[in-house]
């Protein structure tokens, strides 16, 4: 890869982290977006320029994608804050990075949406992200579709239901994913920058039923076995009353997770990390947070 200068919005979430990691290693010259200063200050290293800017004010975008050859974004949100929608974040924020590539003229634009999402648009999550991707087709640049079958951060859900001592599946347990550690999805996007797929679906090296999912959680927290199988039409209901009921910020993340936990979900794989890993590391660190903060009581 020649030295280009990329700039990473949403430096500081989940992949973002990652994301700086990989160019730092890479030795690329590059810009790292995010709001919070704090943990903008994190990062060190001669080729980053950490620049705080909030993505749905055009306002703070102004000249910040100045010199940029690649932009990847990974703005969006799995739960609403700060009074913001999906459609604030992960369609109108990227729309605004969207329209300052363009006056910068930035090359390409390599956006991280959902396997499927485009399957998914009854979700508001996923038409947000597709509406952006639509956009983005269209815009003039060059471009890249990046579609993750999930993160491995997403089946933290299944380990905090493990450490309470039961995990709660729909159906069988049967429906198939294959998540990706963040660190390898990095390795992906930077591997978007000089490709010519405008698309790339792609999920971790090990496929997984939920059932198996499930057990590997209640292992790595230290539990028995306690699998609990409820009916299919249960989530249904679920999904129907939480829309009925609940306001999009409490019943978005249900609805994509329940929605998604229907069908397989499952990608070419790519990296080299494993799940069962990612469990052991994540319920030590718990298990550690917990004495510490007993210590302190």
């Amino acid at each position: 890869m020649n030295k280009k200068n990329i700039a990473i919005a949403g430096a500081t979430g989940y992949l973002g982290k990652y994301l700086v990691e990989e160019l730092i290693d890479q030795k690329l010259n590059g810009k790292a977006l995010a709001r919070s200063p704090e943990k903008l200050n994190e990062y060190s290293a001669e080729n980053l320029e950490k620049i705080k800017t909030d993505f749905t004010r055009p306002e703070s975008l102004q000249g910040v994608l100045k010199t940029v050859d690649t932009l990847i974004s990974t703005v969006g949100i799995t739960r609403q804050k700060d009074g913001l929608s999906y459609l604030d974040v992960d369609y109108q924020a990227n729309i605004n990075l969207l329209e300052e590539a363009q006056k910068a003229g930035v090359r390409k634009f390599i956006y991280v949406a959902v396997l499927n999402g485009q399957n998914m648009r009854e979700l508001r999550i996923c038409e947000a992200k597709e509406r952006f991707v639509d956009r983005l087709k269209i815009s003039g640049l060059e471009y890249t579709i990046i579609r993750p079958t999930g993160f491995f951060s997403d089946m933290k859900d299944f380990l905090e239901m493990a450490q309470r001592g039961s995990v709660y599946l729909f159906g069988k347990g049967d429906k198939k994913m294959n998540p990706i550690h963040g660190k390898d999805l990095a390795k992906v996007c930077f591997n978007a920058v000089n490709s010519n797929q405008t698309e790339v679906l792609v999920g971790g090296p090990e496929v997984f039923t939920h059932r198996q999912i499930a057990e590997m959680a209640l292992k790595a927290a230290g539990k028995k076995p306690k699998i609990i199988r409820l009916p299919d039409f249960l989530r249904k209901a679920i999904i129907a009353l939480a829309r009925t009921f609940f306001a999009e910020k409490t019943f978005g993340p249900v609805e994509f997770f329940l929605t998604a936990m229907a069908f397989d979900m499952v990608a070419p794989k790519f990296g080299t990390h494993k799940l069962i890993h990612f469990f052991a590391v994540s319920a030590k660190n718990t298990h550690q947070h917990k004495n510490k903060k007993n210590e302190l009581t």
